[in-house]
């Protein structure tokens, strides 16, 4: 069994942030544990035509690996699987990465103050603390409709798009018009014969306003370096006062927001018919807000049909509407996201008393801080539970989380502490004040349903104010909160 002061698991950017961080502190005898062949996580898994992110790049990028090799102000999901393996190499963590060996199991070993780690080769590693980057973006949702095994075409997810697969002369159907749907709608409809949209509920869409971004603009960046720091300023700051207010839903907020989104639709729908079945019934910020410059004019191809009928079947031929419509179709699409409101990870981790995570975490999964639980000593999460936004970068969330947890693995170092475990009262406190914030927003509207909350209305996913004020809360890392336990009292 090897031995590590740190197993970080999962390779996409929030394991990648906490490896160089924890090394850069000092932590060399790190372990990355990958269950793919290649870091990247959720940019490595998506790769459909038209992928990429929908925050500016500027807001994207590690504020402790700025890049230039970007092509367009919304970065492609290609370049961010690149930047992923240039931060990989910049900071020499491929001598701590190990690929394609999945973290099956992680458990707690009280007496020792351990976690043991099976992989799924058979691998087995100790490590004293562990930081869970397994996110949240990376297990397709796979509808529960009738006769969907039954189709003897060809069907596969957005998040495991079948590369190489020719879409052309292709009669198709794409089921779901939300975030992956309206990125690669435009790019498929200029291949199919035929095109099929189902759409389930309309989203609120709001203009991208995306472009390339040219090589004097990057030479300008580098000679004021300061200039393009303040850009960046600029971007974080609108997307934390203002944009924002679409989610704290106040009046200013939600006027401005709906009259954008409408504005768009109208601008580039003429169709008022087709304008009202791309409406939404449900209030702005209640689900995510998309961003796209050609989603709606790809609807409006000849070659392009919106249904918004609800799915009945899937046939052998097809798709068949409640009303009895059959589309018959050669490719169905699912372009129908990913298990997030379940918060069953792939990896079964035990806590003190053989309490398993996901059992835990089954109906109402929270966390302090959204980094650290109650019974899980020397456990550190990234993109927990209340830590996803509406309105601003995960990154800059990442980047927050990783600094906390590396304050806490150096104060167990200098402290001689053999393990830190959040105490039950702190996490109460932490997470009654949360859900206070989150009643005053958007998703708590009792009309609103999303991933973002549970089936029962609690809301498991979203911080609930500003990012400053999140960045605020994990600044300090406050001892008092955690039941500190001295190595003395643990078996070495």
């Amino acid at each position: 069994m090897t031995a590590h002061s740190v197993a970080i698991i999962g390779a996409g950017l929030g394991g990648l942030a906490a490896g160089v961080k924890l090394k850069e502190a000092g932590f060399e005898d790190l372990v990355i544990l990958e269950k793919d062949g290649a870091v990247g996580g959720t940019w490595r898994d998506n790769r459909y035509p038209g992928c990429c992110c929908d925050v500016p790049v500027a807001m994207y990028q590690f504020s402790f690996a700025p890049s230039l090799s970007w092509s367009h102000i919304f970065p492609r999901s290609a370049e961010i699987q690149r930047y992923a393996e240039d931060v990989t190499d910049m900071f020499g963590l491929r001598g701590a990465l190990r690929l394609n060996d999945e973290a099956t199991r992680a458990e707690w070993d009280d007496a020792r103050a351990v976690w043991k780690l099976t992989t799924g080769s058979g691998k087995t590693y100790e490590a004293k603390a562990i930081v869970a980057g397994l996110g949240q973006l990376n297990r397709p949702m796979w509808p529960a409709i009738e006769g969907r095994d039954s189709f003897k075409g060809e069907s596969f997810h957005s998040a495991r798009w079948k590369d190489g697969y020719d879409l052309k002369g292709k009669r198709v159907a794409v089921i779901g018009s939300a975030a992956s749907a309206v990125q690669l709608i435009p790019e498929v409809a200029k291949d199919a014969a035929h095109l099929v949209v189902f759409q389930r509920t309309p989203n609120w869409v709001a203009p991208r306003m995306d472009r390339a971004i040219t090589e004097e603009e990057k030479r300008l960046m580098i000679t004021a370096p300061h200039v393009a720091a303040l850009g960046r300023q600029m971007i974080y700051e609108q997307a934390d006062y203002l944009f924002w207010q679409a989610f704290a839903w106040t009046q200013e907020g939600r006027d401005a927001y709906t009259r954008v989104c409408l504005n768009h639709l109208e601008a580039q729908v003429p169709d008022a018919a087709l304008r009202a079945r791309l409406t939404p019934d449900y209030p702005v910020g209640c689900k995510r807000i998309l961003f796209a410059d050609d989603f709606y004019p790809a609807l409006m191809r000849d070659n392009v049909a919106l249904e918004t009928d609800a799915i009945a079947r899937i046939t052998p031929a097809g798709i068949e509407t409640k009303a009895g419509t059959l589309h018959e179709v050669d490719v169905i699409i699912y372009a129908t996201g990913f298990e997030t409101t379940g918060w069953k990870w792939s990896m079964d981790i035990v806590g003190k008393n053989g309490v398993h995570l996901n059992d835990l975490w089954a109906d109402h999964p929270e966390a302090y801080l959204g980094i650290t639980v109650t019974g899980f000593p020397n456990m550190f999460v990234l993109y927990g539970p209340n830590t996803n936004l509406g309105h601003n970068s995960i990154t800059f969330m990442l980047e927050r989380q990783v600094e906390y947890a590396v304050k806490a693995m150096t104060a167990m170092r200098e402290q001689h502490l053999a393990s830190l475990e959040v105490t039950k009262a702190a996490q109460d406190a932490f997470n009654t004040r949360l859900q206070g914030d989150l009643s005053k927003t958007t998703w708590a509207d009792p009309h609103c349903k999303s991933w973002y909350k549970t089936a029962d209305g609690r809301i498991t996913q979203n911080w609930g104010s500003h990012t400053r004020d999140y960045a605020a809360a994990v600044a300090e890392l406050t001892l008092n909160d955690y039941v500190a336990r001295p190595l003395a009292n643990a078996a070495e």
